[in-house]
């Protein structure tokens, strides 16, 4: 936009992206001779705008300030904590005073301002990957350590193998395994309940002992040499 004296009013920026929570810089110079009147920023144009920054007012809002506070020709500004609310078309304008009349203004081409995400930088994007990393041996260590733990918990119940002897019945062979009864009391009596029912009551009530011993040696006709002679004997008491 121009206007006399050579004055010129230029608003280079077209479209800004900015992210949330950041500050948007805009920018806006002017050459030439100016007449009297402000330079404003507008948001928006027509009946709906809204005054963003006066040159008239020291502090127009907290959040909006000038790049170059003392400066006559550079009218840019910055807007900090920029927010959803704050998208739109900004105009950098120049206002003209003239007696008995409106203020007639003189404005940039205006810049379009959009909001985009928060892009990670390269230190964020290093900080994850270590901790996914971190989190992956974890992951393997506490899996390591619940397998040796379950290996060792196996290897601790080595399967033991002994022998019992049960009245008159030959040693039985005691085995304490894994998935086993753990007591060598529990292991005897489930031998025991299959063991062999006897006949008879009577039978139930004696001890039958049995032995077979070599005989002293003894000359004796008949006998073939080398054949050791032997002796029998059966006994059988009555149980108390």
């Amino acid at each position: 936009a121009q206007m006399g004296h050579g004055f010129e009013l230029h608003q280079p920026q077209g479209k800004v992206s900015v992210a949330v929570g950041e500050t948007l810089t805009l920018k806006c110079t002017t050459s030439g001779l100016a007449e009297p009147g402000p330079v404003r920023w507008l948001k928006g144009w027509g009946s709906g705008n809204k005054t963003i920054y006066d040159q008239r007012e020291k502090d127009p809002s907290p959040r909006v300030t000038r790049a170059m506070a003392e400066s006559d020709t550079d009218f840019s500004i910055h807007i900090r904590n920029f927010q959803p609310d704050d998208v739109g078309t900004y105009y950098c304008v120049k206002f003209l005073k003239k007696t008995g009349e409106d203020e007639v203004p003189q404005r940039g081409s205006g810049t379009e301002v959009s909001v985009h995400e928060t892009a990670l930088v390269p230190g964020m994007v290093a900080a994850a990957v270590v901790l996914c990393f971190l989190l992956l041996l974890l992951g393997l260590f506490v899996a390591l350590c619940m397998y040796r733990r379950k290996r060792q918990g196996r290897a601790g119940s080595p399967c033991s193998a002994g022998t019992v002897a049960v009245g008159s019945f030959s040693s039985i062979p005691l085995q304490c395994c894994a998935g086993t009864p753990g007591t060598p009391s529990e292991i005897l009596e489930a031998e025991i309940s299959h063991l062999p029912s006897q006949q008879s009551s009577k039978e139930e009530n004696d001890i039958h002992y049995a032995d077979l011993q070599p005989l002293p040696p003894a000359s004796q006709r008949g006998r073939s040499p080398g054949t050791a002679p032997t002796e029998y004997a059966s006994l059988r008491v009555a149980a108390k």
